[in-house]
């Protein structure tokens, strides 16, 4: 049965040159040292490849590196070592991560968008480009590859870029694993997975449980979690894979930002309202989903997905009970969200002489979402009068191709292209002010254009040139700005961007790579808030903004025991016209030359690893650095979170006995107990911006495995 399998160990990217460089790395002690330094990746051409071959800027975490990095509950614990991507943990899981590549999605105030998710092959991000972090699940992950730059927009509608979570292989004999680990504020988490494979099929399920009471009031929230894949060789040419997943998030209670005052008063203390409104959120989600392989050939290969799924929330904001009609008909949100999607893809290679081959892949996505929307006031945190009720459709019809060349022996030209159709249609059942119902449209042809240099078998040298596009998601489509009437906001469009892309992979030395890529992004039509009152936002198109930067990562074997990675990323994120942020008397025009909010400047990842092969063995333990920059506010950027630097350590243990094996983790989170404030809420109407990161904190964790034999 042929079914992807990671190889030892991940890079990222950077060095530490004059203090300012950096690497990201990945994984940990393996036995090969060019294992350390590679991995094998789908995303950059949509076939495996190794991650140094990959023509683009391309990182991963490994199994390893998920199960050192935290309790395996978000994605931010693993990704914060990755270049050119941003990863903040709210501390309110009714809001989910905040997250953003090369400075898109970061005005999401909840939810994710501009970065394109898929797990196991099914996407996890909507036809709207919208999509939820919260259904990752890191127990049985097995890598995560981080995909950023022009070849991320054959994937569609996300500037930004892609991250793509695979399920750990299937256990080779029966497995059995139990996890466990605390932490303070009331932290838990619970698992069990079980594993196995025979010559002709594999099976894995894991199943989890997480609570906090959360380190403000009024945060707790509570999680349950299932991924199960069964994968089979139905024929020797043909292959199938199965995957379920389901969340069931029954509370999470929602804190709300703090102003800049309250914040330095006391970062413990919760917004009041949102304890008067009893602001929280539930919700359930399952999806089943299945992937056919089908080798028609040597050289030809057939791939085809379908996936439905389903999701059911409940929202209630912290709007104030006095808030005027139009601004409260959202104040508690129900939505009950179907969706679907089906995509086939061929791919096909051949060779012109004994140097120079060729690698084509085109296929079609169709995903399509419906949802029936409600909108209640909110009376003291229950239910009140009926204040919207629409019927929400939006699909995606796009087709794509992608030519690889060798053009000469250590030449290779890489061309495709995607057209995209995305179609949005709201029919409103709530008729008491007018009908709001409405639709849009939008459609886009993305090129992209690459060439990679092999200059020796240690040096990669790439360059990468394209379009994307980003459509709004229907929440910000949902409103019109309060003084333009209620309705669907069609006059916003789509933002088109233009990336441009170098890089470098070079292998110092059997056991050092390093990486570096320069970007150079500029966008029109960028989407921003246009005003922001009342717990409800509305949104516009700016003009041209430009994102230009560099990216490091670096990771070595300093001898047999210790492994160093570093990774740093620095951008300028910046508006490059004018425009006028919020309206009538509150009315402020931005200059050019402001930064966009939300996004960090500079990122450094840092950590030095000890595992020693013999006396100790068993043991490994990391000191870990990292810093982030500043994080303006607001457009107008006359606030900001300041600029923080952490230190976190880690001790594991593991020991075999018998059929068990043994592990242990404690982690010391923010071993310097630096006050900061873990991420922001961009734009925010009543200037509650910040969100407070958490203070010197413990994790333990305890995992058992028992192999059956």
């Amino acid at each position: 049965m042929r079914i992807p399998i990671a190889a030892a160990s991940a890079p990222s990217l950077a060095v530490l040159i004059a203090a300012a460089l950096a690497s990201s790395g990945d994984a940990w002690a393996q036995d090969s040292p060019e294992a350390t330094l590679d991995t094998v990746v789908i995303s950059a051409q949509r076939s495996r490849q190794s991650s140094f071959d990959a023509p683009a800027a391309i990182s991963t975490v490994t199994r390893e590196t998920i199960e050192l990095a935290g309790p395996q509950v978000n994605l931010s614990e693993a990704l914060n070592r990755l270049p050119g991507i941003t990863v903040l943990n709210r501390q309110n899981y009714a809001q989910d991560l905040q997250m953003s590549i090369r400075g898109f999605g970061s005005r999401a105030t909840f939810g994710i968008r501009g970065v394109r998710l898929i797990v196991d092959g099914i996407p996890a991000t909507m036809p709207d480009g919208q999509g939820q972090a919260s259904t990752v699940v890191l127990s049985s992950a097995g890598r995560i590859e981080v995909l950023r730059g022009p070849l991320a927009q054959l994937y569609g509608n996300a500037a930004g870029g892609v991250v793509q979570v695979f399920t750990e292989d299937d256990a080779l004999r029966p497995t059995a694993t139990f996890s466990t680990s605390a932490g303070p504020y009331g932290q838990m988490r619970l698992g069990t997975k079980f594993s196995t494979s025979t010559p002709g099929w594999g099976l894995t399920v894991d199943g989890s449980h997480f609570r906090t009471d959360g380190y403000r009031p009024h945060s707790d929230a509570q999680r349950g979690q299932l991924n199960a894949r069964w994968q089979a060789a139905l024929t020797p040419q043909t292959d199938l894979r199965v995957v379920l997943n389901a969340l069931d998030q029954p509370i999470s209670h929602d804190p709300g930002g703090l102003t800049r005052a309250a914040w330095e008063a006391d970062p413990r203390q919760t917004q009041p309202g949102a304890i008067a409104q009893d602001a929280r959120k539930s919700v359930r989600q399952q999806q089943l989903g299945a992937v056919l392989e089908h080798r028609l050939s040597e050289r030809t290969e057939l791939t085809g997905r379908v996936y439905a799924g389903a999701r059911d929330l409940d929202n209630a904001l912290s709007i104030p009970r006095d808030a005027p009609p139009q601004e409260a008909n959202g104040g508690m949100v129900q939505l009950d969200r179907v969706y679907q999607g089906a995509a086939f893809q061929v791919t096909h290679s051949g060779r012109m002489d004994a140097d120079r081959g060729w690698r084509m892949t085109a296929g079609i996505e169709i995903d399509r979402m419906r949802e029936v929307r409600k909108g209640f006031r909110n009376e003291a945190g229950v239910q009140g009068d009926l204040r919207r009720d629409q019927r929400d459709t939006v699909s995606n019809r796009d087709a794509f191709a992608q030519l690889a060349i060798d053009v000469v022996a250590d030449w290779t030209v890489t061309a495709g292209a995607r057209a995209s159709r995305v179609s949005f249609r709201s029919a409103d059942r709530f008729l008491g002010n007018g009908d709001d119902s409405g639709s849009a449209e939008y459609d886009a042809l993305n090129p992209v254009l690459g060439i990679a240099w092999r200059t020796t078998p240690a040096l990669n040298l790439y360059a990468n040139f394209g379009r994307g596009f980003e459509t709004p998601t229907f929440s910000e489509l949902a409103y019109r700005s309060v003084d333009s009437g209620s309705g669907l906001n069609t006059e916003l469009n789509a933002s088109r961007s233009r990336h441009a892309e170098v890089g470098m992979k070079w292998k110092l030395s059997p056991t050092q790579r390093l990486d570096v890529a320069l970007f150079d992004i500029r966008t029109s039509d960028e989407i921003v808030v246009a005003d922001s009152r009342g717990g409800r936002s509305s949104y516009k198109n700016v003009g041209r903004t430009t994102r230009r930067g560099v990216e490091f990562s670096h990771t070595a074997k300093l001898g047999e025991s210790v492994q160093s990675t570093v990774s740093l990323s620095a951008m300028r994120v910046r508006f490059a016209d004018p425009f006028v942020s919020g309206s009538g008397a509150s009315a402020v025009t931005v200059p050019a030359g402001n930064r966009i909010p939300g996004t960090p400047e500079r990122t450094l990842f840092a950590e030095l690893a000890w595992a020693p092969k013999h006396a100790w063995s068993g043991f490994n333990a990391a000191v870990e650095v990292v810093h982030r920059g500043k994080l303006y506010v607001n457009d107008v950027n006359d606030d900001a979170a300041p600029a923080a630097t952490v230190v976190n350590l880690r001790a594991a243990l593991s020991q075999q006995v018998g059929h068990w094996h043994f592990s242990e983790l404690l982690r010391i989170e923010n071993a310097g107990d630096r006050k900061y404030a873990g991420s922001v809420i961009v734009n925010d109407g009543n200037d509650r911006y910040f969100e407070p990161a958490l203070p010197r904190h413990w994790l333990l964790g305890v995992t058992a495995r028992y192999e059956f034999r």
